[in-house]
């Protein structure tokens, strides 16, 4: 799979949140969508 550009559409994925329901992209279908990542808690980097 190639990288997305800025301005591109995303694909369509499922993740589980943190509280451990499932959440989709399609959700969000019309709204802003700010997806951030980070280590999980108590690792290096």
């Amino acid at each position: 799979m190639s990288m997305l550009a800025a301005g591109d559409v995303a694909p369509g994925f499922e993740v589980e949140a943190h509280d451990g329901t499932q959440v989709r992209l399609a959700d969000f279908s019309g709204r802003y969508v700010l997806l951030w990542f980070y280590p999980e808690a108590d690792t290096p980097g």
